[in-house]
């Protein structure tokens, strides 16, 4: 039975007055000296339990207060996301706007050029159609009067109008050669304006996509709206964290997945983040119902060879949409950072899946990033990692950190990975498929989980993932 913290106080003061002075009894009509009482050795154990009470009380009070601040700091990083993600979709749409305006106001500009070249050219084009018409005219009447004077009257008049005749036809050829231009002209001012009529479409097209564009964006923004939880904890703090301490919240990168997650996002695939103290790096994101995951190793297909060295393994190798390894120091930016789960999942060649998760901490480059498993693994399988106290080095062909004084685990058994002795696991070995190698040495260099399957049983596929141990109490 808890009691009350104001019920504590009182009766820790009241015992503490009743301790502090002695107790004086007066003698009877004697006249013998006062005699000194001391309260009693109950008293003094109400007091040690009323304290004991105190104190844990106030333990609880200073736990509960740190989870309510954490709250508060990922709830900010939150609000903060969505500010910046509406600063830039205003900034967006505005510049949006104003380039509308000016690919409008240079539409109209063109569409005033193109209707004045229209019909100046038709003006033209009904010139040369009379002008062609008066010159078919003037031919006919010189081809009458040719071939009068060719004809003749007699031998004299032709020989007299054959001057006549000569020019009359070097006029009707010029007149044919001014009415070919003439055409031609014609041709290529049609082929202009047709090329003007098609950039206008053009423009046309372009000018309403952008409009529905922005139309619809302007209905995206008014429905992503801040959450009224929102703004009730940003009231809550603008009152009783100072101010500092807000800009920092909200100038804050996503440090995991998981925090990515609590912004809005809930498709895998690759993402930036920036751990405490680390450059930003990307990772793959493996989003599930109760939260975000990063992705620290994949095997699927044995694109990858993971037969590296310690440096290869320290910053990590591969492709993140395909297989591979993420790196020991990235691994360790991320999870030095708080208490984190691991989560190994594999599959056999029957596509049957099995999980299983361990709470776990992994220490730095001074101590070959060792590997401590901080309690009981959760899921149907046994445990094939080492649960030392001190943890268990990570190890590669070139670098042997493991327990065998006469044996290089990772020479044996190909890859690198945390081994205490060669044998329990290894998901960082040779790819096999199906049928195994017959040879017992050969298949020791698979990839393995000893307590599925069976020893040395080739795997189809492994995925290594790490989260907040908080998403255990959500999922």
């Amino acid at each position: 039975m808890k009691v009350p913290l104001a019920n504590l106080l009182c009766i820790t003061v009241l015992a503490s007055s009743g301790m502090s002075f002695p107790l004086e009894r007066r003698g009877a009509a004697t006249g013998k000296e006062k005699r000194v009482q001391y309260a009693a050795w109950d008293d003094v154990n109400v007091l040690a339990h009323g304290l004991l009470q105190l104190g844990q009380g106030l333990k609880e009070h200073v736990d509960k207060t740190k989870g309510q601040v954490r709250d508060i700091t990922i709830k900010m990083k939150v609000f903060n996301f969505t500010i910046s993600e509406l600063g830039k979709l205003t900034q967006r749409l505005q510049e949006d706007s104003e380039a509308l305006k000016a690919k409008a106001q240079s539409l109209e500009e063109r569409e005033n050029v193109v209707l004045n070249m229209s019909m100046d050219l038709r003006e033209e084009t009904e010139e040369l159609l009379k002008d062609r018409k008066k010159d078919h005219e003037r031919m006919n009447k010189l081809e009458e009067k040719v071939d009068g004077l060719m004809q003749g009257e007699g031998l004299e008049a032709a020989n007299g109008n054959y001057s006549d005749a000569r020019t009359i036809q070097w006029m009707l050829e010029a007149q044919n050669k001014r009415i070919d231009d003439l055409v031609e002209r014609i041709k290529q001012q049609q082929e202009k304006l047709d090329k003007q009529n098609v950039r206008i479409r053009t423009l046309q097209n372009q000018i309403h996509m952008n409009s529905e564009r922005s139309s619809l964006k302007r209905e995206d923004d008014v429905h992503l709206k801040i959450p009224v939880w929102i703004q009730a904890w940003v009231k809550v703090i603008c009152r009783h964290v100072n101010i500092f301490v807000v800009f920092w919240c909200l100038s804050a990168m996503a440090s995991d997945c998981h925090e990515l997650f609590l912004r809005g996002e809930t498709t895998s695939g690759l993402f930036t983040i920036q751990p405490t103290d680390s450059e930003p790096f990307e990772v793959f994101c493996e989003m599930t119902p109760e939260g975000g995951w990063i992705v620290i190793q994949r095997r699927q297909d044995g694109s990858v060879d993971f037969d590296q060295l310690w440096q290869a393994y320290q910053t990590g190798f591969g492709n993140l949409n395909g297989e591979f390894w993420l790196g020991l120091e990235k691994i360790h930016s991320v999870s030095k950072g708080g208490n984190y789960i691991l989560k190994v999942q594999f599959s056999d060649w029957r596509d049957e899946v099995q999980t299983i998760n361990y709470p776990f901490r992994l220490n730095g480059k001074e101590s070959n990033y060792s590997l401590r498993i901080l309690g009981s693994p959760a899921g149907n399988l046994e445990s094939s990692l080492s649960t030392e106290i001190s943890g268990v080095p990570f190890s590669t062909r070139d670098k042997d950190n493991d327990q065998k004084n006469d044996l290089n685990c990772a020479k044996q058994l190909s890859g690198g990975w945390w081994f205490s002795n060669c044998g329990r696991s290894n998901l960082n070995g040779r790819y096999f498929v199906t049928p195994a190698p017959k040879q017992r040495h050969q298949r020791k260099q698979g990839v393995f989980w000893k307590t599925w399957r069976g020893r040395y049983y080739p795997l189809k596929t492994t995925t290594m993932m790490i989260a907040p141990a908080e998403i255990k109490n959500k999922s």
